[in-house]
């Protein structure tokens, strides 16, 4: 018998696994833990958070290639219930939450009352909402701009579509001098103080009967009083400086527009989620307890425990945060139902991939999109509701808003229109930048929109 009619596996036998074998999941279909995803999820271009292949943990090369592993590689009894359910970025962001709770810890706890906890020429004393505005900030620096950072492709395609949007791009660099300002703004300015012998000055290039301040700072041309440089937006009944008051209200402004909307995203995704693909009984628990919360407004909770406790910024946040997540969930439940039968979901449960594990990767990343551009256009609601309710004189009377600065001037528009003027005109221009940047985010986001220029690859 010939050498090469002897038994045995030839060099060019497919019986076993070839390094291009393609029977397992492709790039475009099944999952597996992947890159780290981004917001929008899988249906636009760039790494899908459900790609076949992952890298592998050695440079063994099972399957051919040196340092991959095919779908059947994965360990999912590691994957599923332990430390792989995190990836590096998770970890990243558990350690800089560790570290400002543990600096709360020592501010709450080892710092004297009154104490600033950082000293110097400009002493900065932490309350409870600067530490959660300082906790939302590590968070969005985590999940929103790493991953944008990281994967620069989709980011430069989200790009542009958002700037086919111009109104869009101009307000986002509104709000961009809004945050900037309102951030740095109480740090550097001092909070106003009443100054009766300062109060009705007029704004700079104005001119007023001088019967109506008290004493006209600037100088009095042809009968009227001027303003000047030190009040460039005149000032209030009190003396208070317009100007600082609306850098006080941005503060109060881009922190309701940040950590409330945190609150919701966090407790409505997990919520819409876990219902999403637990199904069954617990599906039904957790939606008939949002259709209780939703029954009872958080409007009402917020007046019975403002009566009882006094009016808060800090009260308004937790309330229409840990209340005002209903309809982010209901959302994210309806887009994860249909993410849910999607194959790369069933096979990660087929082989063996835990609840954690697929909600996390799978599900979470793929509704990301619609969370973000959902919660976008809930942001001015939440500001909104803030200015009517300071207006309504049931806000904090500590916090200088921009509602509260509108209600002061409302008796003095005949004689001081500047007085409710400016605030109002911030609080317009804000409500209207986030409605413009929230339509454009919608179309870049979401390839299904109207608009959105087709901008994503098929799932």
């Amino acid at each position: 018998m010939s050498g090469d009619d002897t038994p045995g596996p030839r060099s060019d036998d497919t019986s076993g696994p070839r390094s291009d074998d393609t029977s397992g999941p492709r790039s475009d279909g099944p999952a597996g833990p992947t890159e780290e995803p981004v917001p929008g999820g899988s249906d636009r271009p760039g790494p899908a958070t459900d790609g076949g292949t992952v890298a592998g943990r050695g440079r063994d090369g099972r399957d051919g290639r040196a340092g991959r592993e095919t779908f059947e590689d994965v360990d999912w009894s590691t994957v599923g219930g332990g430390r792989a359910v995190l990836s590096r970025r998770d970890r990243g962001a558990l350690a800089s939450v560790a570290v400002v709770a543990a600096a709360f810890a020592y501010d709450l706890l080892v710092l004297p009352s009154g104490t600033p906890l950082v000293p110097g020429p400009l002493p900065w004393d932490l309350s409870q909402l600067d530490w959660l505005f300082v906790l939302s900030l590590v968070l969005s620096a985590w999940y929103v701009v790493v991953p944008l950072a990281r994967n620069r492709r989709l980011t430069r395609h989200y790009w542009r579509q958002f700037r086919k949007n111009r109104l869009a791009v101009a307000s986002l660099a509104y709000l961009g001098v809004v945050f900037a300002v309102g951030t740095a703004g109480p740090i550097l300015l001092a909070k106003p103080e009443l100054a009766l012998t300062k109060q009705y000055q007029p704004p700079l290039f104005v001119g007023v009967d001088p019967s109506v301040p008290i004493r006209c700072v600037g100088p009095v041309v042809e009968g009227a009083c001027r303003g000047t440089l030190a009040h460039p937006l005149g000032t209030t009944s009190d003396g208070k400086d317009i100007l600082v008051l609306v850098v006080y209200g941005m503060n109060v402004s881009i922190r309701i527009g940040l950590i409330v909307p945190l609150i919701v995203i966090t407790v409505g995704t997990t919520v819409g989620t876990v219902a999403a693909y637990a199904g069954g009984m617990v599906d039904e628990v957790l939606m008939r307890y949002v259709d209780v919360q939703q029954t009872f407004p958080a409007f009402f909770l917020f007046l019975l425990l403002t009566y009882i406790f006094g009016g808060s910024l800090f009260l308004f946040v937790l309330i229409f945060g840990f209340f005002g997540w209903e309809s982010i969930a209901r959302l994210v439940r309806s887009e994860a139902l249909q993410r849910r039968e999607e194959q790369y979901v069933r096979a990660a449960v087929g082989a063996g991939a835990g609840t954690a594990y697929v909600i996390r990767r799978h599900l979470v990343p793929n509704v990301s999109s619609t969370v973000i551009t959902a919660t976008t256009l809930l942001i001015p609601s939440f500001i909104l509701f803030e200015a009517a309710l300071s207006f309504l004189g049931l806000g904090d009377p500590t916090v200088p808003s921009w509602g509260q600065v509108i209600a002061a001037g409302r008796s003095d528009l005949d004689t001081a229109w500047w007085i409710s003027t400016f605030p109002g005109f911030f609080l317009f221009f804000t409500i209207l930048a986030f409605n413009f940047v929230g339509d454009a985010l919608r179309d870049a986001l979401d390839p299904r929109s109207e608009g959105g220029g087709g901008g994503g690859g098929g799932a």
